[in-house]
């Protein structure tokens, strides 16, 4: 099964993108090159952003919403090629990050204009590639729908992970008192520590939920774990605590007692980003820009890059994130 771009394609130019055979690897061929719509702007790729939506994309449990991409790659960094009529803050030239609905696994990416960051002078495109996805996906979780506030005390699942270590990053930006990330090995709680982990807490050894409790228990939960895991943030939380799942890795059905939900009036929240309106990205991309940009212009919030591969290496990249081994990042050079 080969996967083809959908979107409006310049008629004879090609370019080169990943593409899938099923039970085949992944591998490069020649695809129609895009050209940008009224309010878009074709970006040159430098780097393409993994992330675990694109294994669950690819397994086919996750396809892409109608009209978008059935490309892979959720994220870019790059370079501005050209611009829709309609498009006015970019110009050819500019150095810009990006979240898609798809198509981010190749060499042009059609984008739409209120998806775009601008990259800061200070930053390297492959850094760049690190923020879109996890950046706008915390602020639309963790803050929008949640509404982490300063003071509060914040528990991140998967704190290393793409998503984790914005997180962490984000909440300690925002003045989380106390802020608990859990993780898989030693190693990667050092890291969480280092990035603004109030109590790292190793989760094959430790118990998360006796931790958090005596320590303040939590107002605010990020989950992308699911399965027994939501009854464990149950009895983490604090009264009138909220807690968001982004993911159901451990599956999506389990037993719960809800009497604990009840009592401590809790909010129990699901969401996804890929499918929302193209006004929703933007108005979730202004905020990031507005709040939490001026912090990675500053360097407080860091992007966290495992490892780079080359586009025609996406096979072995996709098995490194399956891995579950790595840390932060993982992207895909042009």
């Amino acid at each position: 099964m080969r996967l083809l771009n959908t979107g409006v394609m310049h008629m004879g130019e090609t370019m080169k993108a990943v593409e899938i055979e099923t039970d085949g690897p992944l591998y490069l061929a020649d695809l129609p090159k895009p050209e940008p719509g009224a309010n878009e702007v074709l970006v040159k790729t430098a780097f393409s952003g993994l992330n675990r939506a694109d294994l669950v994309q690819r397994a086919g449990a996750y396809p892409p919403p109608p009209g978008a991409s059935t490309i892979l790659g959720l994220e870019v960094s790059g370079t501005v090629e050209a611009v829709g009529s309609d498009v006015s803050r970019w110009k050819a030239g500019d150095k810009v990050c990006g979240l898609l609905a798809g198509g981010g696994y190749a060499e042009y990416v059609a984008v739409d204009a209120g998806s775009l960051f601008p990259v800061p002078d200070s930053m390297g495109l492959d850094q760049a590639g690190c923020l879109p996805e996890a950046m706008m996906t915390v602020w639309a979780n963790v803050f929008d729908r949640v509404g982490l506030k300063a003071g509060e005390n914040f528990l991140c699942h998967g704190g290393t992970s793409g998503i984790g270590v914005m997180a962490i990053q984000m909440a300690k930006a925002a003045g989380a008192a106390k802020i608990f990330a859990t993780a898989g090995t030693d190693q990667k709680c050092q890291l969480a520590s280092s990035l603004g982990a109030t109590r790292a807490i190793n989760y094959k050894t430790e118990d998360f939920v006796e931790i958090v409790k005596d320590e303040g228990g939590s107002d605010v939960t990020l989950d992308m774990v699911g399965g027994d895991y939501i009854q464990k943030n149950i009895s983490a939380a604090n009264p009138d605590g909220r807690i968001i799942n982004i993911a159901y890795q451990n599956g999506f059905q389990a037993n719960v007692n809800f009497a604990p939900v009840l009592m401590k009036r809790l909010t129990l929240a699901a969401t996804t980003l890929r499918a929302r309106p193209l006004p929703e990205k933007q108005r979730i991309r202004d905020a990031v820009e507005a709040d939490f940009w001026p912090h990675i212009a500053s360097g407080a919030i860091i992007p966290v890059l495992q490892k780079v591969f080359p586009a025609a290496e996406a096979e072995q990249a996709h098995q490194l994130m399956a891995s579950g081994t790595h840390s932060g990042k993982i992207l895909l050079s042009w």
